[in-house]
């Protein structure tokens, strides 16, 4: 069996040896791989339409070239179908662009992972997960194509654990974190529209994102009542966010159809929630030099309305939805949207 990575072919026995190969060689996350023959390369690449030599992205900061076979190598260990490698090729140009600044989430100690919300046709295609347990395992297409990008974080651009990635603790979603949006259970436009694609389309949107924390919300049923329990959870993130996802379960997001709220009121809603006096923040071990002024200042855990992403995303019962802080506390790190192709 031939084992390839990159331009190089390996001859190995078997699998056992392809997977011993790939872990001696810290070309692993710690997880079994699929030896990525060339074979099952080109196929990926004829599946997504792209010649091996393809540029899908240039780190902005140490100028880490991502091509499409070195991608396409990455997806195959990673498990994925060939049909998935658009989705997979659409991230790495999203991660790579300059506004998303790669290199600050994954090499800082706060320990952030790639997040990937997806969005359109091609998540029914895929049969991705967005209902029950859809942060956890179980559904291919949702875990190889986040481990995908890992892989390709490791082995094209050399963020590994110890070596570029200085994470204090990291994150589960640092294995693979990619989900899709529940649009049809969505009282708003999809997550994509909002951002400027029109509906027919697909697209994924990529964020550096910190550990979820839950929100179960079992008693209210208006949004004021949901929106305040995420509120007394955001106190605990700091101020000044630049940038925040909510996943709201389908039962919360049922009461937001109902009062007929839009996104933009979830936003202006919470920055006036969430405000402390900057002497609290700084009481509570927040640096008070990320934002200036007086102690009486009242400073908010988002920086404006348009800080908060709605999602839907989740099962049916239960009422626990979501907060996913972002790496962006200061710093110029911001999703983004890029269509599939």
């Amino acid at each position: 069996m031939a084992s390839q990575l990159s331009s190089q072919t390996i001859e190995v026995a078997d699998v056992i040896a392809a997977n011993e190969l790939f872990h001696d060689r810290g070309w692993s996350d710690g997880l079994p791989i699929i030896p990525p023959t060339a074979e099952a390369v080109e196929e990926f690449l004829i599946a997504a339409g792209l010649a091996a030599d393809e540029v899908l992205g240039v780190e902005p900061v140490k100028g880490g070239v991502v091509t499409a076979e070195k991608a396409a190598i990455n997806a195959v260990a990673a498990g994925c179908r060939p049909e998935y490698m658009p989705v997979v090729a659409a991230a790495v140009r999203a991660i790579t662009t300059e506004k998303f600044m790669l290199h600050g989430p994954t090499v800082s100690t706060m320990g952030a992972a790639v997040l990937m919300i997806v969005n359109g046709p091609i998540a029914s295609d895929l049969g991705m997960n967005s209902g029950t347990s859809v942060f956890g395992p179980g559904n291919r297409a949702n875990a190889t194509i986040g481990r995908a990008v890992r892989l390709i974080l490791i082995n094209v651009l050399g963020t590994r654990a110890g070596e570029l990635d200085k994470a204090t603790l990291g994150h589960p979603g640092k294995y693979s974190w990619c989900i899709a949006e529940a649009e049809d259970r969505s009282p708003w436009k999809p997550l994509h529209v909002e951002r400027g694609f029109d509906e027919g389309t697909s697209a994924v949107t990529v964020v550096a994102g910190l550990s979820g924390l839950q929100v179960g919300e079992h008693a209210a049923n208006t949004p004021e009542g949901i929106l305040d329990s995420f509120a007394q959870r955001m106190y605990a993130l700091g101020p000044d966010m630049k940038e925040v996802v909510l996943i709201f379960c389908p039962e919360h997001a049922d009461f937001f159809q109902k009062a007929n709220w839009k996104k933009s009121q979830i936003g202006e809603y919470l920055l006036e929630r969430t405000r402390k006096p900057r002497s609290e923040w700084a009481g509570f071990g927040f640096p008070v030099n990320w934002f200036p002024g007086q102690e009486d200042d009242m400073v908010s855990a988002i920086e404006s309305p348009e800080s908060v992403m709605s999602v839907v995303a989740g099962g049916d019962g239960g009422a626990w939805s979501m907060i996913i802080p972002t790496w962006s506390f200061g710093a110029k790190t911001r999703s983004v949207t890029h269509q599939i192709t």
